[in-house]
């Protein structure tokens, strides 16, 4: 809006809106603080930090990454939700508080829609199916053929009720009209270790994280949940080569800030993590773990997550999933 325009609301709105242009032209002016609502040393912490450096290179100030694990990436991200919603605590929304856990929980406490705002998003991982290289599975259609032959003989792990691991999982039985086990882990890399060792029949696990095994030949890979083929993993085919074109699953994170963040100081944010994304050698990293690089705009996060959160909705409820 014009000032010539702003002017026929008054003078006061004219001040006010002056006040306010110039606050968000200064920022951000002092340390910005980064919440990761899981634990330090994980996949989501690292990336925060990664990203988080190079946005503060940009923006010439310091941001803090402050790690706020437990409940499924609740407490962190409700953490966000309920700051001051002035530019100076943002933090990661991932995948489950931000898409899933709102049906799974059934009282949580903040709206991923309704109390957060959209920044960026950062990246998006595909899964793998995974099993033990001496199983006698070598194909998605063996896993469903003995499925069906004996239903409830086959298991799964998983690093906990309601994440990824388990979720790919649910979603490839109800779209191959079979039934599994599920075998919950306190961990991902625990369900991934008691694979190796031949104690469960599969495993759906992040690429990064089953990438060196795979490499090691002490897991053999059966499909991924991605649209296509990753470059790190060519033999193997997509869900959808071998019949099941909606068995995709993206474990995705981005940026996001508490509702009633300024437009103006959203959009500073969005301009300097779309900048930190062209870096070389945090575009080499994610490549190299399988993952797809985020980018774009608040309103495409937005829409992902909107969609994200109908798709999941629909799987938890009709695998009648309950939290722990």
């Amino acid at each position: 809006m014009s000032k010539l325009n702003l002017w026929k609301l008054g003078p006061l709105v004219l001040i006010i809106f002056g006040l306010h242009s110039a606050w968000a032209d200064n920022y951000p002016s002092k340390p910005i603080n980064f919440i990761v609502p899981y634990g330090a040393g994980g996949g989501a912490d690292a990336r925060s930090r990664q990203i988080a450096q190079k946005m503060s290179v940009i923006l010439k100030q310091p941001i803090i990454v402050d790690n706020k694990p437990g409940a499924g990436g609740n407490i962190g991200t409700e953490y966000i939700a309920r700051a001051n919603p002035d530019g100076y605590t943002i933090g990661m929304g991932n995948f489950a508080p931000m898409a899933v856990n709102k049906t799974l929980f059934g009282n949580l406490r903040y709206d991923p829609e309704a109390d957060l705002t959209p920044i960026v998003l950062v990246e998006k991982g595909p899964l793998v199916l995974v099993v033990n290289p001496n199983s006698p599975y070598k194909t998605v259609q063996d896993i469903v053929a003995a499925a069906k032959a004996k239903p409830g003989s086959l298991t799964f792990s998983s690093g906990g009720i309601g994440g990824s691991h388990q979720l790919s999982a649910e979603l490839f039985q109800q779209n191959a009209g079979i039934e599994m086990i599920h075998v919950p882990y306190k961990s991902g890399s625990a369900g991934l270790t008691d694979l190796m060792a031949g104690n469960v029949t599969m495993m759906f696990d992040q690429m990064y994280s089953a990438m060196p095994s795979i490499k090691a030949d002490k897991l053999r890979p059966i499909a991924i949940t991605s649209k296509k083929r990753s470059p790190l993993l060519p033999d193997v085919p997509s869900f959808a080569e071998v019949g099941y074109p909606k068995v995709v699953v993206l474990n995705w994170q981005g940026l996001i800030a508490p509702k009633g963040t300024p437009k103006v100081i959203i959009d500073k944010l969005n301009a300097a993590a779309n900048e930190a994304l062209k870096d070389p050698q945090l575009r080499d990293l994610m490549l190299s773990q399988g993952n797809e690089i985020g980018g774009g705009s608040p309103a495409d996060f937005a829409a992902l997550i909107k969609s994200e959160s109908a798709k999941w909705g629909a799987v938890v409820k009709l695998a009648n999933i309950k939290p722990e």
